[in-house]
């Protein structure tokens, strides 16, 4: 039992989601926590977990039941997030590359038969998913994006780099964006499924980060890669759209990995403050500490129901 399993706020939840909580805080405290230091340390991807996480049917969140998912909303998917965070900040941002950034794009925007053909591995954990928007010259300036696609009879040949991509040296499958038409800027983007193993694509250079170090980022760089026209993520020089679609939801389910981080901080300060001592007591006795958690512990449940309120607001967009 962790520090803050008997003080946790009732915010209201669903019995199933905070069966879903109780579910994923076991496997977490179980299976990724004590693997936490090592994966950090080493700058490994623990790839063995996906499949594990696959088998407690957290990869696919909000995918339907029909292509192997939970058929859920983004409430339990910020709280999978969270839970997954508080035990490693690593493993939960490449959990919500995969499961949002990739898997729920997918879900969003893909075709009946491109659901099929990718989601059900992605959703087991066979495959592992990664989104690619960033280069080396533009972040959230998307539309100066250089990658270039080009259209040909048989699918579109890419050609160019992406930058600061969360699983990419690990990911089977790969969300693109590229620039089907440069000369109409953001109406001339169009985002692509690309598969490993597709001629012309590969990971480059894996970034050596201070943080988060055991969720894989590196480069992707396109040589004449050819991907089909079926590969085509929504319609050609729509990927803004594509984009747009899934932001408002990427957003507050990442925000899940910022409580589960918090919710850590003090599941370290709770037994230190009683623990350490100073002046013949527990330094948890003296009054400025107290305001200290105090405040930490407001912060944090203040910060949750935020979020747990646009996730419901989202649930309801969606509903």
């Amino acid at each position: 039992m962790t520090p803050l399993d008997t003080i946790d706020c009732d915010f209201g939840l669903p019995e199933e989601i905070e069966e879903i909580r109780q579910q994923v805080r076991r496997f977490a405290a179980g299976q990724i926590a004590p693997r936490a230091d090592e994966i950090d340390r080493t700058n490994e991807f623990p790839r063995d977990l996906w499949p594990e996480l696959g088998s407690q049917g957290l990869l696919g969140i909000t995918v339907p039941e029909r292509f192997g998912g939970a058929g859920l909303g983004y409430l339990a998917h910020v709280i999978v997030m969270e839970e997954i965070s508080r035990a490693s900040g690593s493993v939960g941002l490449s959990y919500g590359a995969h499961s949002n950034l990739c898997v729920n794009q997918l879900r969003l925007n893909g075709s009946e038969a491109q659901c099929a053909r990718y989601l059900p591995k992605l959703v087991s954990g066979e495959h592992v998913g990664a989104l690619a928007m960033s280069e080396p010259g533009s972040g959230s300036d998307v539309v100066s994006m250089q990658l270039r696609a080009v259209k040909r009879a048989d699918g579109y040949v890419l050609n160019g780099r992406k930058m600061w991509i969360t699983n990419g040296p690990d990911a089977d499958i790969v969300v693109v964006y590229a620039k089907t038409d440069p000369a109409a800027g953001p109406r001339g983007i169009s985002a692509f499924i690309v598969e490993r193993g597709t001629p012309g694509f590969r990971s480059a250079q894996k970034l050596d980060k201070l943080g988060m170090r055991g969720s894989s980022t590196s480069e992707l760089v396109f040589d004449d890669c050819l991907v089909p026209a079926a590969n085509l993520l929504g319609s050609e020089n729509g990927g803004v759209r594509v984009l747009m679609s899934g932001l408002d939801y990427e957003r507050v389910v990442l925000a899940g990995g910022s409580l589960g981080l918090m919710a850590a901080a003090l599941d370290l300060v709770l037994p230190y403050v009683r623990e350490r001592r100073q002046f013949g007591q527990p330094i948890g006795t003296f009054e400025l500490m107290q305001g200290k958690i105090a405040d930490m512990y407001a912060a944090l449940n203040a910060s949750r129901a935020y979020v747990y309120a646009v996730a419901r607001a989202c649930d309801t967009r969606t509903a």
